[in-house]
């Protein structure tokens, strides 16, 4: 029998447990040896020996310096052991617009016996290998430990700076993006920005460098969608993959897709003015794409959090350009403040996503946006990104 040890107990591994009945759970939170509710033995990470295990499967997100990747000796990733048994199969990355482009991929293919998964709702371990297609969004994280799994088609969305404290840089975080390249086969498609055309795969390579690249190459009328911005790009892409496999273009049917919220989510308060919840915007390029959406306005931007140790210069290089002010927040908000200084910014330092609205209140006029897009994660002092939009979304609802 096969010894199995899973690293981290959380949704990933518990899904993967389901097909391995005698796997043991390794985690960094457990202090002692325990029996969870469906009879598998979850032990303290110290307590991992290589040497007693045959086959270890890390949660995505533990990264490459925790003790128990550098003491695994059979390390796969869940991708690679559901390698053999995936139906054909998509996987959407890139840094941002990953999980729309795979939400709208799901609505163009349903009809078609798809299913969506990945690193978005439901684990690989959950999805039944009987449908016809997985669609799944694929992260950095998942691609670092994956060694022999290959998707049929690669859709790669523009590569920004982003987990670099977990990939140690901007290099090894692009590595990861174009790793599935290298175990594609010949009758593989890729679709990747025009920066890696050149990158060596036995795929065909089909690259684009905006929105307009991507509507001639599979002869979409963009007229004809409705999405704008960043979401335009998410759309053709979906819509790509469905004209590859069935030759078929639906603009009713991508139209009628409705995005999620958090993203450039807009609302109005009593006083009719305009205020948008952007929180997922948790990287420098998503801040960018809706500041370009609005950049005709005079905007009043809420920026900061958990910036990830990335450097962010090119975002201020970008808000000289536009007529904006900052209000900072979150665990960066000093370093967010001296940037605006040297770049001559006017921003107001706040005390909490609170204190920022409250001042925007007191400084916005009728045709101005208020802006929550941070560029920086949410977990210094939220839960998640919806929780920091719904505070925001909340608050502004009371303003009066």
């Amino acid at each position: 029998m096969q010894r199995v040890s899973l690293f981290g107990y959380g949704g990933t591994t518990k899904a993967i447990a389901k097909h391995i009945p005698h796997a043991v759970f390794y985690d960094d939170k457990c202090t002692q040896v325990y029996k969870d509710e469906n009879g598998f033995t979850v032990k303290p990470s110290s307590d991992f020996h290589p040497e007693n295990s045959d086959l270890e499967i890390p949660s995505p997100g533990i990264p490459p310096s925790n003790p128990l990747i550098s003491k695994a000796k059979n390390l796969i990733s869940e991708y690679d052991y559901f390698a053999d048994t995936m139906p054909l199969n998509i996987w959407i990355s890139g840094t941002n617009g990953k999980t729309t482009t795979t939400q709208m991929m799901q609505h163009l293919l349903k009809e078609k016996g798809s299913l969506a998964g990945g690193n978005i709702g439901t684990a690989l371990g959950e999805l039944d290998s009987n449908a016809k297609i997985w669609i799944l969004e694929t992260s950095s994280f998942t691609i670092h430990y994956t060694n022999i799994a290959a998707p049929n088609i690669y859709v790669l969305l523009p590569i920004n700076p982003d987990h670099l404290s977990w990939h140690g840089s901007m290099q090894e975080y692009v590595h990861a993006k174009l790793k599935p390249l290298d175990t594609m086969k010949d009758g593989g498609v890729a679709i990747i920005p025009d920066a890696y055309k050149d990158y060596k795969t036995e795929a065909k390579v089909i690259s684009y460098s905006n929105e307009e690249d991507l509507a001639a190459n599979f002869n979409i009328d963009t007229t004809k969608v409705k999405f704008k911005g960043a979401f335009l790009a998410d759309a053709l892409l979906a819509m790509a993959v469905e004209k590859i496999l069935f030759d078929k273009i639906d603009y009713e049917k991508i139209n009628s897709f409705e995005l999620d919220p958090h993203r450039q989510e807009e609302l109005k308060d009593s006083k009719n003015r305009l205020w948008v919840n952007d929180t997922k915007a948790t990287n420098i390029d998503a801040t960018i794409a809706a500041l370009n959406r609005y950049k005709d306005s005079n905007i009043h931007l809420i920026l900061g959090g958990d910036d990830k140790g990335v450097e962010l210069n090119e975002l201020f290089e970008y808000l000289v350009s536009i007529d904006v002010k900052i209000y900072t927040i979150g665990s960066n908000k000093e370093k967010l403040t001296q940037l605006a200084c040297e770049y001559s910014i006017n921003a107001d330092l706040c005390l909490n996503l609170a204190d920022a609205i409250s001042k925007i209140d007191t400084n916005l006029e009728l045709g101005e946006v208020a802006l929550l897009s941070p560029a920086a994660s949410s977990l210094d002092e939220f839960t998640s990104y919806a929780q920091r939009g719904n505070e925001f979304k909340k608050a502004v609802t009371q303003l009066s």
